[in-house]
C-alpha cells in the first residue's frame, strides 16, 4: 500500500511539474511594417505546447532568415500558470533601389537600375524589376510568394526581355552575336521542414541569335530564332545561421533543368550544378565562407555551351564571359573579417581565392585537368555595409591570375559575392 502512494505522490508531481511548462502566451514585438499574422505563421511555437528551448531556436534562425528581419531574439518569463514566450525582432528597410554602372569589353557605357520591395504588404513576398543598358536594352521583373498558401506552399513568377552581345567561341576564333532571350517562368515553392525545400515549375522562353561580327563557321547559322521550354526542379538544404554580417552553417542547392527546342538548329539539352556553401565564423570578427560548384550538362560539341567562364559567376578577375564549357568544377573561398563596426555602418575587409576548371563542349573529364582550361585568381576586397537595409552590401573585389594566360581586374556588385 505504503508503494502505491509514492508512486501516486510521483505521479502528481511529474503531471504538476508538465503543467508548469506549458506556454500561455507567445507574443511577437518590434515588428512594424510586417504584418504579425505573417510571422506567427512562420513559427513552430504556439500557446498550449510545452516549453522547448530548441524549437524556440529553430524559429528564431528562422525568422533571421527573412529578408524582412534584420535580427530576432527571444525572452522567456515565467507566469503563475506557465510561460510567455517574446520573440524581439529588428526588422530591415526593405525597399531597395541599385544601381550597377561598368564597362564591357568594347569600353561601351553600361549600367543597370534596379528596385525591389522585399516584404510587399508585410507578408514577405517579394516584388522587383530591373533595367539595363548594355548597347542594348534590357528589363525583367520578379514576383516570389514563398509562403502564399500557408507556411509550406507559394508560387514564384519570372520575366525578363534580355538582350546583349554575346561571345560565341568557335575553333577558328570568335564571333559576336546579338543575343535576345525572352522569358516567363512559373514555380511552385514547397518547405518540407525548416531546412528543406524544394521549387518545380517552367520555364517558356525565345531566343534570338544575329551574327554582328568576327570568325564564321558553316556548320554554325548566323541568324536563327527558336522557341524553347525549360522544366526546372530545385532542392535546397538550409541549416544557415546569421547574426547581422555574419554567417555560419552548411547549405547545399541542387539546380536540374531539362530545355526542349522546337526545332533542330539547337540541340535539347540536360543540365544540372550543385552549389555546396559552408560558413564558420572565426574569432570575434572573422568569418570563413566558402562555395563549391559542380556541375554537368549534355556533352554537344556546340559553341553555345551552358557553363561560362565570368567574372561576375566564378572566378574575379578572369573578364566578362572568356571561355564555356559543358562541365564546371569551381571553389571559391574567401576570409572576411570587420573592420570597423558602428551602429548600422560594417566595414569589412576579405582575402578570396577563387579557382576553377570546365569541360570542352564535346570534350572529356580529361579536360577537367588541362592547364588551358584551369584558373587560379587570389584576391582581396572590400564590403560597405547597412545593418538594417536588406542585402545592402556594395562589394569591390580584385582578383589577379596566376595561371596560364592570366588577366587581372575589378569585380563590383551588391551582396556578397555567395
Amino acid at each position: 500500500m505504503n508503494t502505491h502512494i509514492v508512486f501516486l505522490f510521483l505521479w502528481i508531481g511529474c503531471l504538476s511539474f508538465g503543467q508548469d511548462q506549458i506556454i500561455t502566451e507567445v507574443m511577437i514585438q518590434g515588428n512594424k511594417k510586417t504584418k504579425t499574422a505573417a510571422l506567427t505563421k512562420l513559427t513552430a511555437l504556439k500557446k498550449g505546447a510545452v516549453l522547448d528551448s530548441l524549437v524556440i531556436e529553430e524559429d528564431i534562425k528562422r525568422l533571421k532568415r527573412l529578408p524582412a528581419i534584420a535580427h530576432a531574439y527571444y525572452q522567456v518569463h515565467k507566469k503563475e500558470d506557465g510561460y510567455e514566450v517574446v520573440y524581439g525582432v529588428e526588422e530591415n528597410f526593405t525597399i531597395i533601389p541599385g544601381a550597377n554602372v561598368y564597362t564591357t569589353n568594347n569600353d561601351e557605357f553600361a549600367f543597370r537600375l534596379m528596385l525591389s520591395e522585399f516584404n510587399l504588404f508585410g507578408q514577405n513576398i517579394t516584388l522587383g524589376g530591373f533595367y539595363q543598358n548594355d548597347i542594348y536594352n534590357t528589363y525583367g521583373a520578379n514576383l516570389r510568394a514563398p509562403f502564399l498558401f500557408g507556411k509550406k506552399l507559394g508560387l514564384a513568377f519570372n520575366y525578363q526581355d534580355l538582350t546583349m552581345q554575346e561571345p560565341v567561341f568557335l575553333d577558328n576564333g570568335i564571333a559576336d552575336y546579338k543575343y535576345n532571350n525572352t522569358s516567363y517562368e512559373l514555380l511552385g515553392l514547397y518547405q518540407f521542414d525548416f531546412g528543406n525545400r524544394i521549387e518545380l515549375g517552367i520555364n517558356y522562353f525565345n531566343e534570338d541569335y544575329e551574327y554582328l561580327r568576327g570568325a564564321t563557321s558553316p556548320e554554325v547559322p548566323q541568324d536563327f530564332d527558336v522557341d524553347k521550354l525549360l522544366y526546372k526542379f530545385i532542392y535546397e538544404y538550409n541549416n544557415l545561421n546569421f547574426d547581422y554580417q555574419y554567417v555560419s552553417g552548411f547549405r547545399s542547392i541542387l539546380n536540374t533543368q531539362y530545355v526542349i527546342s522546337t526545332e533542330n538548329v539547337l540541340p535539347d539539352f540536360f543540365i544540372w550544378w550543385n552549389d555546396f556553401l559552408y560558413y564558420k565564423r572565426i574569432g570575434k570578427h572573422g568569418n570563413w565562407a566558402n562555395r563549391l560548384r559542380l556541375g554537368l550538362a549534355s556533352n554537344d560539341d556546340s559553341p553555345f555551351a551552358p557553363f561560362a567562364v565570368d567574372n561576375n559567376l566564378n572566378i574575379r578577375g578572369v573578364g566578362n564571359t572568356i571561355d564555356r564549357g559543358t562541365g564546371v568544377i569551381v571553389l571559391n573561398t574567401e576570409y572576411r573579417h570587420t573592420l570597423y563596426e558602428k551602429d548600422w555602418f560594417v566595414l569589412q575587409s576579405n582575402v578570396f581565392v577563387d579557382g576553377g576548371s570546365w569541360r570542352n563542349p564535346g570534350g572529356d573529364f580529361g579536360d577537367f585537368g588541362d592547364t588551358q582550361n584551369f584558373r587560379i585568381y587570389p584576391g582581396v576586397g572590400l564590403r560597405f555595409m547597412h545593418k538594417r537595409i536588406f542585402n545592402a552590401i556594395f562589394r569591390i573585389d580584385y582578383g589577379y591570375g596566376i595561371t596560364e594566360d592570366a588577366t587581372n581586374g575589378f569585380v563590383f556588385g551588391i551582396g556578397q559575392y555567395f
